[in-house]
C-alpha cells in the first residue's frame, strides 16, 4: 500500500465515520462498479489503525464530556455520570450481540447486493428527513430510549444504513434534544470501536501483515484530522437542522443504485 492510498483511505474513513451517508453502503457500491480487483487490498492492520484514529478523534472532540463522566464515576455515587454510563452500556447490548453472533451472516446476505443497499440508503434518507422536520423537544434520555437507539445502531451493520444518521435520527424522533442526541450517538460508539479494534487484534493472531510504518502513520494522521473536522461539522449540522442535505444525498445515491441494478 502506497502513501497516497493510505491518505485516501484515511480521509474516507474520517468522513464516513461521522457523516450520515453509510460508509459500508458506499463501499459495496464501489466494489460493484469498479470490481473487487480494482480496490486496494487494505490489510486488517491498516483497518485497525484507521478505526483507532477516528475513535481517538471522537475522544478529542468530546474530551470534556468524557472527563466529566469519569470524574463523576470515581465519586462512586449514583450521580448523572453514573446514569449516563449506564445508558451507554445499555445501548451497547444489541450491537455486541449482533457483532458476536450475526455480523458474518448479515455481511454475506448483503455482499454486493446493490438493490438492497439502495433500499437501505432510502431508509436512511427517510430517517434523516423525518428527524430534520421533527419539532424541538427536550425529553431526557431514558434507559429505554438508550436501548432503542442501541437496537438501531445494531441494525446499522447493514450496508446502506448509516450508524450516525440512524442513531441521531431516532434520538431526535424520540424527543431528545438534537445536540444531546448527537452527543450520545458519538459517545455510545467509542467503547464499541475500541472493542472492535481489540477483536481485530485477536483475529490477526499469528498472521501479521507487513505494512510500512510511514504508511500507517500517514493513514492514521489523515483519518484523525478528517475525523475531528467531520465530527464537529456533524454536530453543527444537527444543531442547525441541516440533516436534509444528507437525506437528499442518500436518496440520490440510493436511486442510482436501484436503477443500476435493473440496467
Amino acid at each position: 500500500m502506497d502513501i497516497l492510498t493510505a491518505i485516501m483511505l484515511g480521509i474516507v474513513q474520517g468522513l464516513t465515520e461521522f457523516l450520515p451517508i453509510s460508509s459500508s453502503g458506499h463501499l459495496e457500491l464501489v466494489k460493484v462498479i469498479l470490481g473487487d480487483q480494482s480496490l486496494p487490498k487494505e490489510s486488517l492492520l491498516m483497518t485497525i489503525v484507521l478505526h483507532g484514529a477516528t475513535a481517538l478523534s471522537t475522544v478529542v472532540v468530546f474530551r470534556k464530556d468524557i472527563y466529566e463522566i469519569f470524574q463523576g464515576l470515581f465519586e462512586f455515587k449514583k450521580n448523572e455520570a453514573f446514569y449516563f454510563s449506564l445508558k451507554i452500556i445499555t445501548s451497547m447490548i444489541p450491537a455486541v450481540f449482533v457483532g458476536l453472533f450475526l455480523e458474518d451472516f448479515i455481511s454475506q446476505l448483503f455482499h454486493q447486493n446493490i438493490l438492497l443497499v439502495g433500499v437501505m440508503l432510502w431508509i436512511t434518507a427517510a430517517l434523516l428527513y423525518l428527524a430534520n422536520r421533527s419539532q424541538v423537544a427536550k425529553k431526557k434520555l431514558s434507559l429505554k430510549s438508550a436501548f432503542n437507539i442501541g437496537v438501531i445502531q445494531a441494525i446499522a451493520i447493514v450496508p446502506g444504513i448509516s450508524r450516525s444518521g440512524a442513531t441521531i435520527a431516532l434520538g431526535v424522533l424520540l424527543g431528545i434534544d438534537k445536540s444531546k442526541a448527537a452527543r450520545f450517538s458519538f459517545l455510545m460508539v467509542i467503547p464499541l470501536i475500541f472493542g472492535s479494534i481489540f477483536k481485530s487484534f485477536l483475529e490477526i493472531g499469528n498472521n501479521p501483515t507487513q505494512i510500512n510504518s510511514l504508511t500507517m502513520i500517514v493513514g492514521f494522521t489523515a483519518a484523525f484530522a478528517t475525523g475531528i473536522i467531520s465530527c464537529k461539522w456533524m454536530i453543527e449540522w444537527v444543531k442547525n437542522s441541516k440533516l436534509w442535505y444528507f437525506s437528499i444525498y442518500c436518496m440520490i445515491v440510493g436511486t442510482v443504485a436501484i436503477i443500476y441494478e435493473f440496467l
